[in-house]
């Protein structure tokens, strides 16, 4: 039986990383995986979730399964958190959502329905994209194209041609968005740019797809959440897939949740049933553990400030090591103008620089990223910020 299935090629960032292990220079600079890394190159357990964990341990009761939907208290917060405490379309009961394993667990489940509703259509996503949102709604069965993003050689969205492009997306057509940090360019749209998305969408009736990974790492937790909160408060309908990876360090745990914006509680009920149906084929019930963290921290007001405090001091670290790098390019004579990093946001920042001196970093110094010059801005510390100014120089 398994005789006819060829072996494949190892996915480039996880291939990255084993090649990463492998490598014995003591000076080696891993910026390829896309975890959050503190000064000591930890991706640490937020204090928060550790007083979580604690509180948890003492008042779990039962290894049962938990409703379909998920833990109710985790959705509930997280909606709070996305959508705003009091949001019009939460109190007209117009959101259906369920908890997911992880965000890529959301993406597959609303991949799921909207081949459901309608498996002629298309989604588009922008160029580029998160590599793993191509085989997480590809491999539904979805058609996907691509509108036009993000120019390297001048390190600055393609706005104009976005629009153009998204113009002419048909009607029921699916469209997705990075709510905010864009994954993997680091380049956001700003609030202007979000208002002529909004209008667009009006025009065309296309519908939103926002995936929110990073909420509270570009610019702040509310400030992040301006462009989704937009579209939900002004379009009928909008699909959002979140995850609790990044912003609660919850990597392993695998929390996530799958939202729609629905235009009436009598279509919100039905689509309820249908995502909770989807769930059921795919893993039958969710897990307990991260959700219930994430319950307790949001549903908390005093665990809910410090967790702020966290987020907003591992934000302000990015922020700060972005410049530094630049500073840093610019002291060792970098014949390339980096100013642009400052700009970009969240984790991840692409350095605009061609594979092959992506590959010559690598070989000569040891310096992991992927091809397309995507780097974890996280990745980097105040004692190997040194080192790799002087190796990106080097390539230039």
């Amino acid at each position: 039986m398994f005789e006819v299935l060829p072996q494949l090629p190892a996915d480039p960032i996880l291939g990255l990383s084993t090649a990463f292990k492998a490598d014995t220079n003591p000076n080696k600079i891993d910026l390829g995986v896309g975890v959050y890394k503190d000064e000591e190159g930890r991706t640490p357990i937020l204090n928060t979730v550790a007083k979580a964990q604690t509180i948890l341990l003492g008042k779990e009761d039962s290894k049962t399964y938990i409703t379909p939907q998920g833990v109710q208290g985790y959705i509930d917060g997280m909606l709070q958190l996305m959508l705003g405490k009091g949001n019009p379309v939460l109190l007209a009961d117009r959101v259906a959502a369920v908890q997911a394993p992880g965000g890529c667990g959301a993406l597959r489940i609303l991949a799921e329905l909207i081949k459901r509703c309608d498996d002629k259509l298309t989604v588009w996503v922008s160029d580029p994209t998160w590599a793993n949102h191509i085989p997480l709604i590809g491999n539904s069965g979805l058609n996907i194209e691509t509108y036009p993003y993000f120019d390297k050689d001048s390190a600055s969205i393609k706005f104009d041609a976005m629009i153009d492009c998204l113009k002419q997306v048909k009607k029921g057509d699916v469209v997705l968005l990075h709510g905010c940090c864009h994954n993997p360019t680091g380049a956001d749209l700003t609030n202007e740019q979000w208002q002529i998305v909004l209008e667009t969408a009006q025009q065309t009736g296309f519908i939103p797809f926002v995936d929110v990974a990073y909420q509270g790492f570009g610019d702040g937790l509310d400030e992040d959440a301006f462009g989704m909160r937009l579209l939900v408060n002004n379009l009928p309908e909008v699909i959002i897939a979140a995850s609790c990876s990044k912003n609660f360090g919850l990597y392993r745990e695998r929390v996530g949740i799958a939202v729609m914006v629905t235009p009436n509680t009598s279509i919100r009920q039905a689509i309820q049933t249908q995502i909770q149906s989807i769930a059921r084929g795919i893993y039958s019930m969710p897990p307990s553990y991260g959700g219930a963290l994430v319950d307790i921290i949001l549903n908390d007001e005093t665990l809910r400030a410090e967790w702020q405090s966290e987020v907003e001091d591992m934000r302000l670290r990015m922020q700060d090591l972005r410049g530094l790098l630049v500073s840093k390019l610019k002291e060792n004579g970098a014949n390339k103008d980096f100013e642009f990093v400052k700009k970009q946001k969240g984790m991840f920042s692409f350095l605009c620089i061609t594979p092959e001196q992506v590959q010559a970093v690598r070989d000569k110094h040891s310096v992991y990223f992927v091809g397309s010059s995507r780097v974890n801005i996280a990745g980097i510390s105040k004692t190997n910020v040194d080192t790799l100014a002087k190796a990106l120089v080097s390539v230039l």
